[in-house]
């Protein structure tokens, strides 16, 4: 059987994802319930950081750890992509030696030249253009506390940053509405827009993405390795805040989701982060843990 990669939401077809979806809440349920099984006993997760992340590290180690796996930490200091050594014999080895291997790093096409060359699955924990496993826990909170997000309109504030791109990707996946509201020259991917078709509505105007939203959805206006622009992204993403006075233009029982870390005051305002009526964003974050322990099975083939 051929090895199958997750670098991209496209990667896995829509009933693939739903599936993952599925099994994730069950996951999770089983979890809190003591009741989970050690399915990966014996397996190894290899953990290629050359971004850092607190919920990243956390959730994968813990998540192989609760399947009855291990995971090795690799920093940036102990593999050196493309610099000490080519990343196809990277790939080669260490898939030689692991069962299943993430990647945290800057240009996609490193992650893509790496899975070309493994023996294992490869799974993209961020690179500039996409961040899909954010996108799974995103679409399981989703879930859990809406039903479906199939034909529901979801609305993105900020940068056409890779939490847009793959928030385009999800729209065409699962089937939804995305409206986004970017500034001038922040926009996404014109071509991933393009691909999208009419799921995708492209504005500078927050108040029109928001209308009628189910869900908004916003990150940092400076992601990392854009310190060095935070000021003047501040200034070009003045008005784009999502705050309570921004969910009033939503959908009735609207629900706000941030990728966290979040920069309350700026892209989100504090009390908005704090609402619990209206804010799942501690509920996505724990489900990157059970999200990904659900990829990782599924692409394991258990």
């Amino acid at each position: 059987m051929a090895v199958r990669h997750f670098l991209t939401l496209q990667d896995l077809t829509p009933d693939e994802l739903n599936q993952v979806i599925d099994s994730a809440i069950a996951l999770k349920q089983a979890h809190r319930e003591n009741q989970q099984q050690p399915i990966l006993a014996g397996k190894v997760l290899a953990m290629i950081f050359e971004k850092s992340s607190t919920r990243t590290r956390v959730s994968f180690e813990a998540g192989m750890a609760q399947l009855g796996g291990s995971a090795l930490f690799l920093s940036p200091a102990d593999t050196q992509l493309g610099r000490g050594e080519p990343i196809e014999d990277s790939a080669r080895v260490i898939s030689r030696m692991t069962d299943i291997i993430m990647i945290r790093t800057f240009g996609h096409d490193k992650i893509e030249t790496f899975a070309q060359h493994s023996a294992v699955p490869v799974i993209n924990a961020l690179t500039d253009s996409f961040h899909p496993c954010q996108l799974l826990a995103d679409v399981q909170t989703y879930v859990e506390h809406r039903g479906a997000i199939q034909g529901k309109t979801v609305a993105w504030i900020g940068d056409g940053n890779n939490m847009c791109h793959s928030w385009i990707n999800a729209a065409m996946q699962f089937d939804f509405k995305l409206q986004i509201a970017c500034p001038t020259g922040y926009e996404p991917d014109p071509q991933l827009v393009k691909n999208a078709g009419d799921r995708v509505l492209l504005t500078n105007d927050p108040s029109i993405a928001a209308t009628g939203a189910d869900l908004v959805t916003t990150d940092v206006f400076a992601s990392m390795g854009q310190e060095s622009e935070q000021q003047a992204r501040l200034q070009q993403f003045a008005g784009f805040q999502v705050n309570h006075q921004l969910m009033a233009k939503a959908a009735d029982k609207a629900l706000f989701m941030h990728c966290l870390p979040a920069h309350r005051g700026e892209e989100v305002s504090a009390e908005l982060l704090e609402d619990k009526a209206i804010s799942v964003v501690w509920d996505e974050a724990e489900n990157r843990l059970h999200a990904q322990k659900a990829l990782m099975l599924f692409l394991l083939n258990q």
